[in-house]
């Protein structure tokens, strides 16, 4: 588990197999599914659709267990008003401040006074992905997740040595309020963006997003390593990003894709960001590096400003 739900609206196969053979298993996909209360469809040519959705881009679709009246459905789906806009974000984000330890959310208050040893991270928390919290607390820091409604003074009340703007849903246009908050801390302390955070950053430096057409998703995603010449296969799952003209002469750009040449990444003094998911879960594990490349990044800054 990534998050302490599912956020998906339906699970589409060709064909269900009710008999798992993973003797890892604890439950079928069917009772998952209903334990989340989300629908799950077979019968369904999945290559046929994955091709239209080749040919044609992202579209709107409906599943319902209540008509089989096409029109009508139809007029529900034109009515559906999209991911333009829209700030999906709140609708996921946790609601008030927790601390992550031992690998899990924390019942515990969050110290007001930080370790001396380990460098405090603050989290906003867009749909953060659990395993870009374990992996901050694998490189020895101490995790604080905030809401994505949090402030700039709000987080830096907690006195952090870097803030990681996360991963989320939807269109980041539809987020100045999250805009604004990285700007604030932006000219405080170490910033790393991942995904989403990556968009919000590019819009903090007066860049702006776009929609694709198809979108970058799955766990072979090239993207080619600017500062080492290295290409690394990454894990990607996003349908908005930042236009790279944007920010052309706003950011040094670190990585770049190599099937569309889409920004991958950028770095402006203690900031970084990158648009695939370093974290992986799933996926490749070729950046997981930049976790501690950030940790040592909050280290070094902290040592020149003694």
């Amino acid at each position: 588990m990534e998050s302490a739900g599912i956020h998906l609206e339906g699970f589409i196969v060709k064909e269900y197999q009710p008999n798992p053979s993973n003797w890892r298993m604890k439950k079928s996909l069917k009772a998952f599914l209903e334990e989340k209360g989300k629908i799950g469809l077979e019968g369904i040519d999945t290559r046929a659709l994955t091709r239209r959705l080749r040919l044609s881009g992202s579209m709107k679709g409906i599943i319902s267990t209540e008509s089989k009246n096409i029109d009508e459905l139809l007029e529900k789906v034109r009515a559906y008003p999209g991911l333009v806009g829209r700030d999906l974000v709140r609708e996921v984000s946790c609601q008030r401040p927790y601390l992550w330890k031992n690998g899990a959310p924390s019942p515990e208050k969050i110290p007001d006074k930080k370790q001396a040893l380990k460098p405090r991270v603050v989290v906003m928390d867009c749909g953060v992905k659990y395993n870009i919290l374990r992996l901050l607390e694998n490189n020895d820091c101490e995790v604080v997740i905030v809401p994505s409604f949090a402030t700039g003074d709000e987080i830096l009340s907690y006195q952090p040595d870097g803030v990681l703007l996360s991963n989320g849903p939807g269109d980041p246009a539809a987020l100045p309020y999250i805009v604004n908050t990285a700007k604030e801390v932006m000219s405080k302390t170490c910033v790393f963006g991942i995904c989403l955070g990556h968009q919000i950053i590019g819009q903090a430096i007066g860049g702006y997003t776009e929609k694709l057409k198809f979108g970058h998703h799955g766990i072979n995603q090239p993207v080619k390593n600017l500062e080492t010449g290295r290409v690394e296969i990454t894990s990607q799952n996003h349908g908005f990003v930042v236009v790279p003209e944007s920010v052309e002469s706003k950011a040094d750009k670190s990585y770049t894709n190599l099937n569309d040449a889409t920004s991958e990444g950028m770095k402006l003094g203690p900031t970084m960001s990158v648009q695939y998911h370093p974290e992986a879960a799933p996926g490749p594990h070729d950046t997981e590096y930049l976790f501690t490349q950030f940790v040592e990044f909050i280290k070094k800054e902290k040592v020149k400003t003694k």
